[in-house]
């Protein structure tokens, strides 16, 4: 199951006490106070692990606890500091409070974010001794460990993001070029939740590709399932826009286009900037000559090139794969 959202309480361990003790021993009558300090309590950490893909695990246990430190003792002796509490979570998670304050994000595999401070443990008597209080009979309490709830967000981390309508063949294209194994159907919806592949053109040349649930007009507002899934889109390096070239509805390619462009701009200024690939799909379903002019139209009208493809068929798949890859390479190049 995926979830891209969750909500946890974390809490840090809390400081263990100090210790009343004083020194006796064989010839030191005066040995004075000696008891030690407690052990800091443990932290809690969210730490990032690109073999995860969702938090569902998070709806399972909602609270999470390091443990205390353990308390001083006498003859100096201080107390074990508690162990730290390690929260798992896919790379792309973004975290932030209760009341919405950014926290930060783990984009990279093995990055640590502290989100709750062990409580620092008490001091013992020894530390408390003057000239004129050479016996303190009292130690300090530990502190308590940081508590608070936090909202976690995922936003997927891929290379390429297919975008289109529904029903564009967003998932067909995705099942025949990777291991991915979308749901796939003759109607609209069947990608509910997002879907990441992994696209091999070769041995040494990958990359990862995320199938979008279907956008529709107005989706940005929370229509359709679109609204949704549009954060996912932002972590892609590159947009693939896949339209329907004999789409049911009759209605033309370029609205297809334009109704997508606006989602994203309406979303994100910076969602709608990055580099796109627009592709028309279901060629099979028209004769070449058609296709083609279909295609040759939609690119005049909207000043970008416009490559044809049937993801059933494959025809002009391949092509396409070698022109995304190359747009991915840049892409990674220009951000080192």
């Amino acid at each position: 199951m995926f979830v891209d959202e969750a909500r946890i309480f974390v809490k840090g361990g809390d400081g263990g006490r100090g210790c009343v003790a004083f020194l006796r021993e064989k010839f030191k009558p005066f040995g004075g106070p000696d008891g030690g300090d407690g052990g800091d309590g443990g932290s809690v950490y969210l730490v990032a692990d690109s073999s995860l893909v969702t938090l569902a695990d998070l709806q399972s246990r909602i609270h999470w606890e390091a443990e205390r430190g353990q308390h001083g003792r006498g003859k100096s002796q201080h107390g074990k500091k508690g162990k730290d509490t390690l929260i798992r979570v896919p790379v792309g998670t973004v975290v932030r409070d209760d009341k919405g304050a950014f926290l930060g994000e783990l984009l990279e595999d093995g990055e640590r974010l502290l989100v709750a401070r062990g409580g620092r443990g008490g001091r013992g008597n020894r530390h408390f001794a003057t000239p004129t209080n050479r016996a303190p009979r009292f130690a300090e309490d530990g502190k308590p460990g940081e508590a608070r709830w936090l909202r976690l967000e995922l936003k997927l981390i891929a290379d390429v993001g297919i975008v289109g309508l529904p029903n564009a063949g967003k998932s067909t294209l995705l099942s025949a070029v990777s291991n991915a194994h979308p749901a796939v159907a003759d109607y609209p919806f069947t990608t509910k939740t997002p879907v990441l592949g992994i696209v091999e053109l070769s041995k040494w040349e990958k990359m990862v590709v995320a199938d979008l649930p279907g956008l529709i007009e107005g989706a940005h507002k929370g229509k359709g399932l679109g609204d949704r899934f549009l954060r996912h889109i932002e972590r892609t390096r590159i947009l693939l826009h896949i339209i329907d070239i004999a789409p049911p509805d009759h209605k033309n390619p370029e609205y297809a286009y334009r109704t997508i462009r606006t989602e994203l701009r309406a979303y994100s200024a910076e969602l709608a900037a990055k580099p796109e690939i627009v592709a028309l799909n279901k060629t099979d379903l028209l004769t070449p000559q058609k296709a083609a002019s279909i295609a040759k139209k939609l690119s005049r009208k909207i000043g970008k090139p416009v490559h044809t493809i049937s993801a059933v068929t494959r025809k002009g798949v391949p092509q396409l794969l070698r022109l995304l890859y190359n747009e991915v390479i840049t892409a990674r190049q220009s951000r080192r």
